[in-house]
């Protein structure tokens, strides 16, 4: 491989890794696996760099290598009962536009502001199952809160932060 190829490859995944990784998010249960699956796909594509046709093409293509890879890496963690279905998450990776990054931009502005809104308490726990896995729990014991309360309350949150970013989106014209 010569050295521009390479160089190319680098500059393509780094402008796009972030793009991947919230492409994987969608497909994995937590972050520490997204880092894994992204370093293991990387050296898939590195490997097979020669299949690339064009940069135009080098999204769609690092996809279709993530989510293999992805579904790989979810079945050794399928006895979790918080992991979505793999027909679930099937559906999931097909409907992600393949570069809609612009959109990407608008939606994490949405979802910014609006985690502010929410009280630090709330935002915390809104944020908690995302930063390490087995914290919620931790927070119920140190709480003396069932977990079932409390992924109710997240429920809740949830649902909240989503109705705020669809409004966000439509007020400052981010829908597409």
């Amino acid at each position: 491989m010569n050295k521009e190829k390479e160089a190319g490859f680098m500059r393509m995944f780094v402008a796009h890794e972030p793009e991947l990784r919230a492409f994987l998010r969608t497909l994995l249960p937590s972050w520490e696996l997204v880092d894994d699956v992204l370093q293991e796909a990387s050296v898939v594509m590195w490997n097979k760099l020669d299949q690339l046709e064009n940069e135009e093409g080098f999204v769609p293509w690092a996809k279709v290598i993530v989510r293999f890879k992805a579904m790989h890496a979810r079945r050794s963690v399928a006895r979790d009962r918080l992991v979505l279905s793999e027909e679930t998450v099937a559906l999931l990776a097909e409907d992600t536009p393949d570069s809609n990054s612009e959109r990407i931009h608008f939606e994490r502005r949405a979802l910014n502001s609006c985690l502010q809104k929410l009280s630090l308490e709330n935002r915390r726990l809104v944020l908690m199952p995302y930063q390490r896995s087995g914290a919620l729990w931790e927070l119920a014991q140190r709480t003396n809160r069932s977990v079932n309360s409390l992924y109710k309350l997240l429920g809740r949150l949830r649902e909240k932060l989503r109705l705020c970013v669809e409004q966000e989106l439509i007020t400052k014209g981010g829908e597409s």
